[in-house]
């Protein structure tokens, strides 16, 4: 399967959407699509070998719309000011309008030569003069309403411009029957009507387009983090270059307050970089040879040469923003429900409007009919019903980005909230994930006669010889002794032969000497007894170390003892994870004392240990059995298969690749307590989503029928068209200023 993400021209509505939705449900080869009418986009998840891109985007055009491409773009960033400027216009000549319709009715004072009662034709000419520059201002509505309509795919615009028209088409009708000397036609004027309508609309769709711009602000910064160019360094010369020509390989250099242009390694120099764009972390990080460092991000004080490694879409930034822009692109499951209702309800809006003025007309008059038939048709949105949700969701992922928390999918953003049980693996979530060694026992079993406690020499070589075992391994804790070989300059050999044991440790020889290291399963499995070691095993064990067994000649030859630190925040963040009454396990292959250290220094009361890689899948799976909710947090490769088998997958920024690629959310700055920004961030998304639907169904539930005159039968008001235009736009402003109480929620 391949993801597309298409940018769509002539999108007006939420039923605009659904219309696309069903065009691209009927391919055969989409497995899923998601239309977001905010973003103008959307995205297809297909089969390509079985649908074409190109059939896809016939499909599009063949409902009616468009596919976007750069000069669009550029288009619709000038229709975006032009919005302004139609609404500036509508309401210069709706005003008079309104005025010199609503005058004699309210005892204002009026010009006896524009009186509707001693001039009539010239009050009449003149309100159908300036109702022409309003409708040429929502002049689109009517393009884009009755395209819609001839397709019979009716949307919110088909609604504007039939109610509107109506209300001009009758307008001049009158007019004619005032030339033809009926003064009283001068009373059946809805000039006014279709103006105010059209220009309520234009200043409801103004404000929607100021908040969409400012939910979208979350990618426009994150792609505003790129620099344009580099300077990379050519046959010993600076050259300053376009950001698309930097490959994998240029030498860059980057002066002090300079962006960094893409992904690479320092190789020559040293200095500190704001890195808060990544991590939300504001504190610069130290930067010296052989440190990472990040495109987008900025360097500070130091001036340092670096090789480039990731260019292009492959930079940590080109990732994020593809995440942030699929998580806003996308739909949390419980939009699926407006949009059921959105599909329907144009059409549905539109026979009410037809049945309840046939019905009117019969009992009352025409004009009464129109006004009602006008009012239904006004006052229904389908907007507010298909903003509802897509607006919170584009909301929420634009925060957790902010806030180093990355949503990949609504789905994600939906069910995060009902998580019930978290499983963290224990290494690089729980624990920093960078163990060190912290204590060397020997075992004089391997060495032969001698007083090996004062023997720095068989010390030296007892670590050399585990140094240069592991030296092939990517293991955390072969890499500590490593580390520690390196750190006391020792000199680590070549291995004649390496080979990797997965759940047990590695297996080498080295200059002719065979070596094994690895947990107490490796020992196990090849019947080598710990002898005096035992006591001094468990003790490490229970301090929390975990114990390295090194076998040298088919016999013991000691224990190195690696710990792995809790992290910062991993104790508070069990704490409140408790609190928030989420049960928690902790997973790993350390052995069980270590583990149970761990956990209990932690706060963790459930752990399962000595688990191989392939067991945390079937862990997962036995927690979901009990029809619990459940995440899995992780980093390495191993979690891979987990983090995707969870309801939730939640990696940490830092991890490999595969387990990044698995997740469903990425913790960007490595830190537990960002589980909780992740699960209240969702909460609270959720709890925003419900009641901006809450807000568009009552709204359209009570507002329909009032239109309808369903209380005028019993003696209570009407409703004028005009006030039902304003109630319109007045929905999708009450749904959006909903939404952006998201922006100050504390996670």
């Amino acid at each position: 399967m391949e993801k597309v993400i298409l940018k769509i021209k002539g999108i007006s509505c939420a039923a605009c959407a659904a219309q696309i939705e069903k065009a691209l449900f009927g391919l055969n080869g989409v497995k899923n699509t998601s239309v977001n009418f905010i973003a103008q986009k959307a995205g297809v998840i297909y089969d390509p070998s079985v649908l074409k891109l190109s059939d896809i985007k016939k499909a599009i055009e063949k409902a009616g719309y468009k596919i976007d491409t750069d000069e669009d773009n550029v288009k619709k960033a000038a229709n975006t000011g032009n919005l302004k400027t139609k609404l500036l216009i509508a309401a210069c000549f709706s005003l008079p309008l309104l005025y010199l319709a609503m005058a004699p009715m309210i005892s204002l004072p009026l010009p006896y030569f524009l009186s509707p009662s001693s001039a009539p034709l010239i009050n009449a000419l003149l309100q159908l003069t300036l109702t022409i520059p309003v409708i040429i201002a929502g002049f689109n509505f009517y393009t884009s309403g009755f395209k819609n309509l001839s397709r019979l795919k009716p949307n919110m615009d088909s609604l504007i411009a039939i109610g509107t028209s109506s209300a001009v088409i009758f307008s001049i009708y009158n007019l004619f029957m005032l030339i033809q000397g009926n003064s009283e036609a001068a009373h059946s004027l809805y000039f006014e009507t279709a103006a105010v309508i059209i220009t309520l609309i234009l200043l409801g769709k103004t404000i929607e387009a100021a908040q969409y711009k400012r939910t979208g602000d979350a990618i426009t910064k994150l792609m505003s983090l790129a620099p344009k160019t580099a300077i990379i360094i050519i046959e010993g010369k600076e050259r300053i270059v376009p950001i698309e020509k930097v490959v994998s390989g240029n030498i860059i250099f980057v002066k002090p307050g300079m962006k960094i242009p893409v992904d690479g390694v320092i190789i020559q120099g040293i200095s500190t970089v704001d890195e808060s764009m990544l991590t939300g972390e504001s504190m610069p990080v130290d930067k010296k040879t052989g440190s990472s460092v990040y495109g987008g991000t900025v360097n500070y004080n130091g001036a340092f040469y670096f090789k480039a490694l990731k260019t292009g879409s492959k930079t940590v930034l080109s990732q994020i923003i593809r995440l942030v822009e699929n998580a806003q692109n996308s739909k949390a499951p419980i939009a699926r429900l407006a949009d059921i209702v959105c599909a329907f309800f144009v059409p549905a809006v539109c026979a009410v409007a037809v049945l309840s003025g046939i019905a009117w007309f019969a009992a009352v008059s025409f004009e009464f009919a129109l006004s009602i038939f006008i009012s239904v048709l006004v006052i229904a949105c389908p907007c507010a019903l298909g903003i509802a949700a897509p607006i919170a969701v584009m909301t929420a992922a634009g925060k957790g980005a902010k806030n180093g928390v990355l949503f990949k999918n609504g789905q994600a953003l939906e069910i995060a909230g009902k998580i019930q049980t978290i499983v963290f693996d224990k290494t690089g979530t729980i624990t920093e994930g960078k163990p060190i060694v912290t204590d060397i026992i020997l075992g004089n079993s391997a060495w032969g006669a001698g007083n090996w406690k004062d023997s720095a020499e068989i010390k030296e070589n007892f670590l050399q010889l585990a140094a240069s075992a592991e030296k092939g391994s990517e293991h955390p804790l072969g890499q500590a002794i490593v580390n520690e070989a390196e750190k006391l300059g020792i000199t680590t050999i070549k291995a004649d032969v390496f080979a990797s044991m997965p759940g047990y440790g590695i297996k080498a020889e080295v200059n002719g000497i065979p070596v094994l290291a690895g947990n107490k399963k490796l020992l196990e499995k090849y019947n080598i007894p710990l002898g005096k070691l035992e006591i001094v095993s468990d003790r490490i064990a229970t301090e929390g170390k975990t114990p390295v067994y090194v076998v040298i000649h088919g016999k013991i030859a000691g224990i190195i003892a690696i710990a792995d630190t809790l992290k910062k925040n991993s104790k508070k963040a069990v704490e409140r994870i408790y609190k928030m009454g989420i049960d928690i396990v902790m997973i790993t292959g350390d052995n069980r004392k270590t583990a149970d250290a761990i956990a209990k220094e932690a706060g963790i009361k459930r752990v399962v240990s000595e688990v191989f890689p392939q067991d945390k899948l079937t862990i997962i799976k036995n927690l979901q059995a009990g029809i619990r909710k459940v995440a899995m947090i992780g980093d390495g490769i191993n979690d891979a298969p987990a983090l995707a088998q969870a309801d939730i997958g939640i990696a940490i920024g830092n991890g490999a690749d595969a387990a990044v690629e698995a997740a469903d959310i990425v913790l960007m700055r490595n830190d537990p307590l960002d589980v909780l920004t992740a699960v209240n961030l969702s909460k609270s998304s959720i709890r925003i989503i419900k009641q901006n639907l809450a807000l568009a169904f009552g709204y359209n539930i009570l507002g329909i029928p009032i239109a309808a005159g369903v209380l005028h039968l019993f003696g209570g008001p009407l409703l004028n068209p005009m006030f039902a235009a304003a109630a319109m736009s007045l929905s999708s402003i009450s749904v959006l200023l909903n939404t952006l109480r998201l922006k100050q929620v504390k996670l």
